[in-house]
């Protein structure tokens, strides 16, 4: 974005990427003006300490006081339809995002990943692979650190790799990655965007402005995110089954042939990622990295070193013969059939929280074919009982460490308890990694009793 004639920004919403779009403001000498709808004693101390020197507003958003600037900067999860913001469009005064901010200014080749679901995974794994291969990759966006903060920092970075959500690329402005990576297509964020049509729109921010020079990697398997192709100038490559894929998945290896920039076999065999939803993952990710110029043997020793992060399939703990796994990360319909498509028949899962719009009717079918009792909680425990009462047995829980104790009477040996919410957790936690925390404590103290029972029986038999 050209910031020739901006005197006085208003920055709206806090948090890390409002704090972010504070500094690039004024490292650039241009006033800022903070709106946020928490009030003061409800931010943290770093919060607080940012705008006590800057004219700001908190406790909501008045006409008034965020009118004044000439662009206003909404932090991503701020709703584009405020009625400030809607106010500020009819006076005509420009709405921009930290993408449109940014572009233009990125000095080394950007890598940027979106999709509804995986996005953390390859984003963190394109990073590990660019470091094991010698390269010194800013990894953030919208995990970890802000993308604006990687302008104060140009050198000490050479490649930028971004985690992009539908917020973010909504406004993205002429926002242009050397490389843009669609991993998948699920209706999410429909609380937010009302229609899949809108949402979908916001995806595609990522090619806009992308051209034959620039690279857009594909998600093969999905048929919604291959019929966006046709609206794309860059150079496509796709990946996942079949052979007609630039990077395609034959049982735990991944063949890429990429022309021009590399070739290769990549076994997942021993690795983290070697499961049905990460071996997808895994493949959009070295075909990121062998179209960005990675060479194949630093690639297996990244491959080799990567450690998927929490919340995502996380194995917690094996109790008589019962398997407990954290998805929390599972927040919409398709994350959710992607954890039960990676399970065994008879799963025990723990769904619900605050609902985001979802046809949850999608997964009826793998819901009568893999799971055996279902346990809802949240505000959603309602509609999920409806949906799928007539399928499989269907309780509601109170509260996680409740479904989890229950989980854990109505698993026989050989069946595994999931955590894979389908749902957003504001409802009842601050976040996800909150709500996969809590799972993962529930999980815990049941060990411990059965550690407990265990050493008092055999107390008992000497």
């Amino acid at each position: 974005m050209e910031l020739a004639g901006i005197q006085k920004a208003v920055v709206v919403g806090l948090g890390m990427s409002g704090m972010a779009a504070i500094r690039f403001f004024r490292d650039r000498g241009i006033e800022v003006a903070v709106s946020e709808y928490r009030p003061l004693a409800d931010l943290a101390g770093e919060e607080r300490a940012m705008i006590r020197e800057l004219a700001h507003e908190t406790g909501g958003h008045s006409e008034q006081f965020v009118l004044q600037g000439d662009c206003i900067v909404p932090s991503p999860g701020v709703p584009l339809d405020l009625p400030v913001l809607q106010a500020a469009r009819t006076a005509s005064i420009p709405i921009v995002g930290e993408l449109a901010l940014a572009a233009g200014m990125f000095s080394v080749p950007v890598i940027g990943v979106t999709g509804s679901n995986g996005k953390t995974t390859v984003t963190s794994l394109i990073g590990t692979l660019l470091r094991t291969c010698g390269y010194r990759p800013f990894v953030g966006g919208n995990i970890g650190n802000p993308l604006l903060s990687a302008l104060t920092r140009r050198d000490e970075y050479d490649v930028q790799v971004l985690e992009l959500s539908s917020f973010q690329l909504d406004l993205a402005g002429e926002f242009r990655p050397d490389i843009g990576l669609l991993l998948n297509l699920t209706p999410d964020h429909l609380d937010r965007h009302g229609t899949m049509e809108a949402y979908v729109r916001a995806k595609m921010g990522m090619f806009r402005h992308q051209g034959p020079q620039d690279y857009a990697i594909l998600g093969g398997d999905d048929p919604l995110v291959i019929q966006q192709a046709e609206n794309i100038r860059a150079s496509v490559a796709t990946f996942g089954h079949g052979e007609q894929r630039q990077a395609h998945i034959v049982d735990d290896e991944i063949y890429v042939d990429l022309p021009g920039r590399g070739s290769g076999c990549f076994s997942l065999a021993g690795t983290g990622l070697d499961s049905p939803v990460n071996r997808l993952n895994a493949a959009a990710a070295i075909l990121a990295v062998i179209s960005f110029g990675a060479k194949e043997r630093c690639v297996d020793d990244g491959l080799q070193a990567f450690v998927p992060a929490e919340h995502r399939m996380t194995r917690v703990a094996e109790i008589r013969g019962v398997v407990f796994i954290n998805d929390s990360k599972a927040t919409n319909v398709g994350a959710m059939a992607a954890a039960l498509k990676s399970c065994p028949i008879g799963v025990v899962l723990i769904a619900g929280g605050r609902d985001k719009q979802g046809d949850f009717r999608e997964l009826r079918e793998i819901v009568r074919a893999r799971v055996a009792h279902m346990l809802c909680i949240g505000e959603a425990a309602a509609m999920l009982e409806e949906v799928f009462g007539d399928l499989t047995r269907v309780e509601r829980a109170a509260d996680m460490q409740t479904a989890v104790a229950r989980g854990a009477v109505l698993a026989k040996p050989g069946q595994i308890v999931l955590l894979a919410p389908g749902c957003a957790s504001f409802d009842m936690f601050s976040d996800y990694k909150e709500r996969g925390r809590v799972f993962t404590a529930a999980v815990h103290a049941l060990m411990d009793m059965e550690n407990t029972e265990n050493m008092e029986n055999t107390e008992k038999s000497i």
